[in-house]
């Protein structure tokens, strides 16, 4: 009686630690603790048990029994946007950038196929309503500096090839070209999807995996353990992830209008001088930007003189200011042309919000 009872209380207290170590490696597979790895996928995990007893007081032979099981694979992937702000374009703008990460937080090694679409219509990522498309769009991967340059890898065949789990991330560039003809604040949305697939092998892209149905078998199972992201079609627990991004197009607003004003004639001279032969013509051509656009540059200004006309050597004025709807004298001499038919001068600045002038004379033949 007393030697059934101890061996049965050995038996309760290892069933309860078994119990117990079996628990902790099922939460540890969930939420490893901060600095330690999830047990790889794939990977055996063998108890082995041992019972001594006694018989009238003689030790006997021990029995011993061990249990292994093979840890099933957790598909857990993120797509997350770096940074929280709108990517800003100019019309016509090369390779304009838009930044991803995808993380690996699975307990295996994978591949991830990635795609890189646009919206159609509807609210984008920052707010407001996607309105156009970009075009050439690609996928680059980062070299390791974080930025988009020259040593950042085109993805011909878009997939992430054998990114180790436990949290490992790669940076992902989607770049794009804007058209020319976009105007200020208009929107493109752009998304990025990456889908696991089999890892194990460098150099060419993994199976699509499916997610193991029923119960747990003997072998290695898949279970798919991500969220959905915004991009339809992304849904919970489908071995997917997305997230998406946006470009805003900040365009200058240029108003251009040219004005005349008599300032001198041979009869009258400087007091209410009118517009005949001899009288000279102030010119004034005003620029003009809007607010809330970006700082137009290098301005060129090009106006070609009727034959009526003869333009006054040196005369030519460049970033004047306007006050109270009035061209000011305030612009710089020196620079701006006549070639004998136009008058040619660059304005190298006119910022969002302002007013410059090219201002010349001539004469009235």
């Amino acid at each position: 009686m007393n030697h059934t009872s101890k061996l049965l209380g050995v038996a309760s207290i290892f069933a309860l630690a078994a119990f117990g170590t079996n628990s902790a490696n099922a939460q540890s597979n969930l939420t490893p603790p901060n600095g330690h790895s999830m047990t790889a996928a794939g990977s055996t995990i063998t108890n082995k048990v041992t019972v001594n007893y006694q018989v009238n007081g003689v030790d006997q032979t021990a029995k011993s029994d061990s249990n292994s099981i093979i840890v099933d694979r957790k598909v857990s992937l993120l797509v997350s946007e770096v940074g929280a702000e709108t990517t800003t374009v100019t019309p016509g703008q090369k390779e304009a950038v838009t930044t991803f990460k995808l993380t690996n937080n699975s307990n295996a090694t994978l591949d991830f196929d990635l795609t890189a679409a646009q919206l159609s219509g509807g609210t984008a990522a920052h707010g407001g309503t996607d309105s156009f498309n970009v075009t050439n769009l690609k996928i680059y991967v980062d070299n390791g500096d974080g930025s988009y340059g020259a040593g950042d890898t085109l993805l011909t065949t878009p997939y992430i090839d054998e990114l180790a789990g436990d949290g490992a991330s790669r940076t992902i560039f989607v770049v794009a070209n804007v058209p020319v003809e976009m105007t200020n604040g208009q929107i493109a949305g752009v998304t990025l999807t990456a889908t696991a697939r089999e890892g194990g092998q460098a150099g060419s892209e993994g199976a699509v995996l499916t997610e193991t149905q029923g119960a747990n078998t003997e072998q290695m199972d898949t279970v798919f353990a991500d969220d959905h992201g915004p991009v339809p079609g992304d849904s919970d627990r489908d071995g997917k992830s997305s997230d998406d991004d946006d470009y805003t197009v900040k365009a200058a607003m240029l108003a251009v209008a040219k004005t005349s004003l008599i300032i001198w004639d041979p009869i009258n001279q400087a007091t209410n001088p009118k517009a005949i032969p001899g009288a000279r013509i102030q010119y004034c051509i005003r620029v003009s930007n809007e607010a809330g656009g970006a700082d137009a540059e290098n301005v060129a200004i090009a106006d070609d003189l009727p034959s009526e006309i003869t333009f006054e050597t040196g005369t030519i004025k460049l970033m004047g200011t306007v006050a109270s709807e009035k061209c000011q004298l305030d612009g710089q001499a020196g620079d701006g042309s006549y070639d004998g038919s136009k008058v040619t001068g660059t304005l190298p600045r006119v910022a969002a919000g302002e007013s410059r002038t090219l201002l010349f004379t001539a004469l009235i033949k």
